[in-house]
């Protein structure tokens, strides 16, 4: 199980916009409206890594709306 959460600035008054397109993405899993450094985080979750890294580049990262993103992938020990 391949599990990460990005994080995502947006451009002015896209936050609700991106929120919405996050919803459709089939490996978003959650995600939520944030306040402060970033505007929001969504938690991706997928059966393996290359799955979610795909997931992240090609589709989170490709939405309207979006400046910059930060992803912190989780990681079993």
């Amino acid at each position: 199980m391949a599990i990460g959460f990005v994080l995502m600035t947006t451009l002015p008054g896209q936050e609700e916009r991106v929120r919405q397109a996050l919803s459709k993405v089939d490996l978003v899993t959650d995600h939520w409206m944030l306040f402060g450094e970033y505007d929001l985080i969504a938690r991706v979750q997928a059966n393996e890594e290359y799955a979610l890294t795909r997931c992240i580049v090609e589709e989170i990262r490709q939405l309207p709306g979006i400046k910059e993103t930060k992803t912190l992938i989780g990681a079993e020990l």
